[in-house]
């Protein structure tokens, strides 16, 4: 993708022939870089976790680290989806008082519980570590081939409501899914301290 290389975004034809405005896609970049960077923290904390105990719950009534990633897988594409209907169709006006939300870094705070958006389906299958790493691998490359896409275009003027922050433009959605998942890495390690430690493990670290 041409995010892995932003010089050659602006001697490419590949993003419709059109050559995007560096403010744009200097934002976009900014973005995608965040998203690197969040998914490689989230999955170095998921090989904390053993295949074995995958789906295993740490405690009664919290998530195990397959439904951890479910959740993430689910609520990209949401995210991703929906951003792909609005942009479709020409943007409502909105006064300059409901564009304001509350800051980004509050997503990273796991004190806070947050609600679901409620653009968000679940659908995504627990089976096995690899197969569901995989598959929010996948989730993260869409993500990103999506915002490639619309380099080309200045979508600041699109947004919808997040239950908690507020209002947030199309960009700030994509920098809450790397905040948002660097708020679930912190989990996952949380999950890995919790999960019970076999006899051979315990000894290892002892040592």
């Amino acid at each position: 993708m041409l995010l892995s290389n932003p010089a050659a975004l602006f001697s490419s034809t590949q993003t419709y022939g059109l050559i995007p405005d560096r403010s744009m896609a200097s934002r976009v970049i900014t973005i995608s870089e965040k998203l690197t960077r969040a998914q490689a923290k989230f999955l170095g904390a998921a090989d904390a976790i053993a295949a074995d105990q995958w789906l295993e719950q740490p405690k009664p009534g919290c998530w195990s680290a397959a439904e951890l990633v479910a959740h993430l897988s689910d609520v990209e594409r949401g995210v991703a989806g929906y951003a792909d209907s609005i942009i479709r169709k020409t943007p409502l006006p909105v006064t300059w008082y409901k564009r304001l939300h509350l800051p980004l870094a509050l997503v990273r705070l796991r004190a806070i519980k947050r609600q679901v958006p409620p653009i968000v389906t679940p659908s995504t299958s627990l089976t096995g570590k690899e197969t569901m790493l995989a598959e929010l691998r996948s989730v993260r490359e869409r993500t990103l081939a999506f915002l490639e896409e619309t380099l080309h275009r200045d979508l600041s003027r699109y947004g919808w409501n997040h239950p908690f922050l507020g209002r947030l433009s199309f960009y700030a959605w994509f920098a809450f899914l790397a905040a948002h998942q660097v708020r679930h890495s912190k989990q996952m390690w949380e999950i890995a301290q919790n999960l019970p430690k076999d006899v051979a493990s315990s000894q290892k670290q002892k040592g």
